[in-house]
């Protein structure tokens, strides 16, 4: 069974069973978000912490229960920031690496705020850039507007936002994948101490900042809120067609 995970700070109580500790016969690589998805999809990987979005666009996959990155409101690593104020953004820069981040982009400039900007992946000159992970928590922000997705989608539907979750392949089992995460993630919690004084080590951040950004910022057990907006999400986009239909979530969450 071939994992593909997140190789992002926001993913490691996720992830640290797995990569401190792996089961045996359980090979994991380091990935951005957009190439979890794209292993999943091409087989290359059993088992993936998936963009949510991707979920509508690989065909079989199956959810992983109960697990995922979420956000209540604020999530401080997910964030549009312009150098124009909000009306006379006309451009925008993203960050291919996030899919997911790329949609709910469109959908609350559009939706929101009723613009229609033109987009472009990649770094460049533009009005206004997605700035995703690591980088956005280490951004200095003085002097521009700026765009927490996290806490605009809050305002806007009412809903936390998930932003990935594990999925498996058809014909992985089912069972085994989610003994194995949830395994990982117990072993995160248990080592969170640890966890987040090498995080501050390596990041440059302080232990305070991600412990609060871990603890404070996102939530990592999904419940009936976090998957109502989801399924809310998944209608919007492919209301704008982003995606072609909007798939049910196939997801039995735990108790």
């Amino acid at each position: 069974m071939r994992f593909s995970v997140v190789d992002y700070l926001n993913a490691r109580p996720l992830i640290w069973g797995l990569l401190e500790d792996p089961p045996p016969g359980v090979p994991v690589s380091r990935d951005v978000p957009s190439v979890c998805a794209d292993k999943l999809a091409s087989g290359e990987a059993d088992v993936g912490l998936i963009p949510s979005i991707e979920y509508q666009r690989i065909p079989g996959l199956r959810v992983v229960g109960g697990l995922g990155i979420a956000a209540a409101s604020e999530v401080r690593s997910v964030l549009l920031v312009s150098n124009v104020s909000r009306e006379r953004i006309r451009t925008v820069a993203l960050d291919p690496a996030s899919r997911t981040s790329a949609v709910l982009t469109r959908l609350l400039l559009k939706r929101r705020y009723g613009l229609e900007p033109q987009y472009r992946e990649g770094p460049g000159d533009a009005d206004a850039s997605l700035v995703i992970g690591d980088p956005a928590l280490k951004a200095r922000l003085n002097g521009h507007v700026v765009l927490d997705l996290a806490a605009e989608w809050r305002a806007f539907s009412g809903h936390a936002f998930v932003f990935a979750f594990w999925a498996v392949r058809p014909g992985v089992s089912q069972a085994r994948a989610e003994q194995v995460v949830r395994a990982s993630y117990d072993a995160g919690q248990r080592n969170f101490p640890r966890l987040v004084a090498r995080e501050a080590a390596g990041s440059g951040l302080s232990e305070a900042v991600v412990e609060d950004y871990l603890r404070h910022s996102l939530h990592y057990e999904l419940d009936a809120g976090d998957l109502a907006g989801l399924d809310l999400f998944y209608r919007l986009a492919a209301e704008d067609g982003w995606i072609e239909r909007a798939r049910p979530l196939e997801l039995t969450l735990p108790g």
